[in-house]
């Protein structure tokens, strides 16, 4: 039994083998080389609904729009703090245990403590104005229940589960000057 390159084949008796290798190679690689050329001279195109170049009209890039103005950031003095704070953190339906607002220097940090807790939940409203993040960190005399880098002119607020009767210590740290309002109301 005849044998090309390895592969076993039978062939009927009388019939010529005929040479495929330099003839087909040259024949895949020419086709291949045609259809590599016809597909290169594709084009995707769209029309996305604008004018195009070829008319004459010319579109201008819109004029960068600005989202918050850093000025308004800036901490307001004493006489508007009462003020800043109703804006800050408004109006609450649920008694509130404990409220506090205040004007820190440049690296300052001001520790407040609530008065004794009772077991339950509770919600922490607070908010800052600076141009930098205020640090706020709450905790209880064994547990941090909140340590959070506020990006300043956004408020959040953090419902918070105190399981024994316990006083609260808030402390606010700035590394430039910020005014901070904390309010803490049980649910």
């Amino acid at each position: 039994m005849p044998s090309v390159r390895g592969i076993s084949a039978s062939l009927p008796e009388g019939t010529a083998r005929a040479p495929l290798a330099p003839k087909a190679a040259a024949a895949v690689a020419l086709g291949l080389v045609l259809a590599a050329g016809a597909l290169s001279g594709c084009e995707y195109s769209y029309d996305d609904g604008r004018a195009s170049s070829a008319q004459g009209t010319t579109t201008a890039a819109p004029a960068p729009a600005f989202t918050r103005d850093p000025l308004q950031q800036d901490p307001v003095g004493e006489a508007d703090l009462g003020d800043w704070e109703s804006r800050a953190l408004p109006g609450t339906t649920g008694p509130v245990v404990q409220a506090e607002a205040g004007l820190l220097a440049a690296g300052e940090v001001r520790t407040v403590r609530s008065p004794v807790l009772e077991t339950g939940t509770y919600m922490l409203a607070i908010a800052c104005r600076s141009q930098r993040r205020v640090t706020f960190t709450v905790s209880t005399e064994t547990l941090t229940l909140v340590d959070l880098g506020l990006r300043c002119g956004i408020n959040r607020q953090n419902v918070i589960y105190v399981s024994t009767d316990s006083v609260l210590t808030v402390r606010v740290e700035a590394r430039t000057a910020a005014n901070y309002a904390f309010r803490v109301q049980r649910l």
